[in-house]
């Protein structure tokens, strides 16, 4: 099975950041500019890179068109991206500046038909649709959305249940509660999400923290992992990870019948 490391720069005000659980409040601010973060990720043997607009997550209006063209432009990194998708303007311009794929959050929650018509029209390679999900103490998982702030009453089965049946390829999912927390991607959540729609490319998101991590999202069903602080704090290199994740495929390969 093929499997994607997605190293992952999340922009708030021009900077590179990484926010704990999705709260504004609780960000980390780090000293390289995006551009260099991406150009030394590329050099250490990434595929593609995971571009967020923490600004436009919240009130809409992604803007990061002039970075995602200079990253595409001196680095050759295929991307995908989102942050505040909020019609099909945005899809076109994010597409137009280099994207490979433009990630829906919150919109996909709060109008699945207008993305699953995107899904059609513009191919389902074109679109990420990232179903973040809280926990309930109920056991439901919940979808916030607006950058995790507001309560959309939506729930992980049922969308991921549309979104299967209407041909989407690549889900992104987060357990919130494991973002930028270090504290291993949830298996159980992802197993469960492959169990239900095993035709998904799933990404798993928040909490990864060493290539342990990265094997073990791998061996739950998952085609990839964005890889957001467990890389800008150094707890492991991605030239590592990536030549692990080539080692375990051409393992694979290997394998007698």
């Amino acid at each position: 099975m093929s499997y994607t490391l997605y190293p992952a720069i999340d922009v708030r005000d021009g900077r590179v950041v990484r926010l704990r659980q999705g709260d504004y409040a609780q960000e980390t601010r780090y000293a390289d500019e995006p551009l260099a973060v991406a150009s030394r990720y590329a050099r250490d043997g990434a595929d593609w890179l995971h571009l967020v607009d923490l600004d436009a997550a919240r009130g809409g209006g992604y803007a990061l068109g002039p970075l995602l063209a200079a990253i595409r432009e001196q680095t050759g990194l295929r991307v995908q991206t989102g942050g505040g998708v909020r019609g099909e303007g945005d899809v076109e311009a994010i597409l137009a500046a280099g994207a490979e794929r433009v990630v829906v959050g919150s919109l996909a929650v709060r109008e699945p038909r207008r993305v699953v018509d995107w899904i059609r029209d513009y191919g389902a390679d074109c679109i990420t649709v990232a179903l973040d999900a809280r926990q309930h103490a109920d056991g439901r998982w919940l979808l916030p959305t607006a950058g995790w702030t507001q309560d959309s009453g939506a729930e992980l089965n049922a969308l991921l249940a549309q979104y299967a049946d209407a041909g989407l390829c690549h889900l992104l999912c987060t357990d919130i509660a494991r973002d930028g927390m270090l504290s291993g991607p949830n298996l159980d959540l992802y197993r469960r999400i492959v169990a239900l729609a095993p035709g998904l490319r799933v990404q798993a998101s928040g909490g990864v923290r060493d290539l342990a991590d990265i094997a073990a999202s791998r061996d739950a069903g998952c085609e990839g992992a964005v890889l957001g602080k467990a890389l800008l704090d150094g707890r492991f290199g991605l030239a590592e990870a990536v030549a692990a994740t080539r080692a375990a495929r051409d393992d694979e390969r290997t394998r007698p019948c």
